[in-house]
């Protein structure tokens, strides 16, 4: 598996997702709960996952496990962050307490053997993740071997911009390496994109989009470290290749962000 995690946040290489996962716990509400199962039923098209079998990859505060539990599924959901391994343990607690249809793990999507001990799932989900460890196109290839015949893959990727990608791999690296530059990315970036989403949002009322957090949100997003990007077509591309078939597509327009996407394993593949 390499480096452990430990030594990577030590170096620099590595953004602690799972300290700031822990910290939007203490934010968490009924309403943002909502949110989350809503979305996650939104995008898959179902009112129910009742019967089937959840993965969850990259779990970070665990809120998308907890949705999909509430949405009837039986989940199981691993990161390679401790910390967020706690955060989502944490979930299951005040929730799901003792519940046997959901399991915690902590394990890395890049370790092939333990991604084998897992089996085949209905959902393999894994929103904002993939591209965080440092080896994203290999990550992609296991989430999708996790998936079972007809199942469905549901991941978001950041997309990919010319001029940007480059400035966004610069910030993030700087933020990680050198701590001292932590307080003027936030202040640089609360006044760009932050305050005028906020504005934009606040004028068409509307909520925090998938339950979560812009203060949290903004953190992750600066000290998101390792960072790669893929362009919509090349997501497309590589999961067809492999026996997938696109069913839905969200995509940011060309901005920095996630794109969404839907897959369903042909059961020809």
């Amino acid at each position: 598996m390499g480096s452990t995690h430990a030594q990577e946040v030590a170096t620099g290489e590595r953004f602690r997702f799972g300290r700031n996962w822990s910290r939007f716990l203490t934010r968490l509400n009924d309403e943002r709960i909502e949110a989350a199962r809503q979305s996650l039923g939104e995008m898959l098209q179902v009112d129910s996952l009742a019967g089937s079998a959840f993965l969850d990859i990259g779990s970070g505060s665990g809120l998308f496990s907890l949705a999909a539990r509430r949405l009837g599924a039986d989940v199981t959901s691993f990161d390679f962050d401790p910390e967020s391994v706690a955060c989502t343990a944490e979930l299951r607690r005040r929730y799901f307490a003792d519940d046997t249809r959901w399991r915690v793990e902590q394990g890395s999507v890049l370790d092939g053997t333990y991604m084998r001990t897992l089996g085949e799932f209905d959902v393999v989900y894994s929103w904002g993740v993939l591209h965080h460890t440092g080896q994203m196109w290999s990550a992609v290839d296991e989430a999708m071997a996790r998936v079972k015949p007809g199942g469905r893959l549901f991941i978001a990727l950041y997309n990919h911009q010319p001029v940007a990608t480059p400035y966004w791999t610069m910030v993030k690296r700087s933020y990680n390496r050198w701590p001292l530059t932590r307080p003027l990315w936030v202040l640089a970036h609360l006044v760009y994109p932050t305050l005028p989403s906020l504005v934009v949002r606040s004028v068409r009322n509307r909520r925090s989009p998938r339950g979560m957090s812009v203060w949290y949100d903004l953190l992750d997003w600066l000290g998101g470290y390792p960072f790669e990007v893929a362009r919509p077509e090349e997501v497309f591309d590589r999961c067809v290749a492999r026996g997938f078939r696109m069913t839905r597509l969200k995509t940011v327009g060309g901005r920095m962000g996630c794109n969404e996407f839907v897959f369903v394993r042909e059961r020809s593949a």
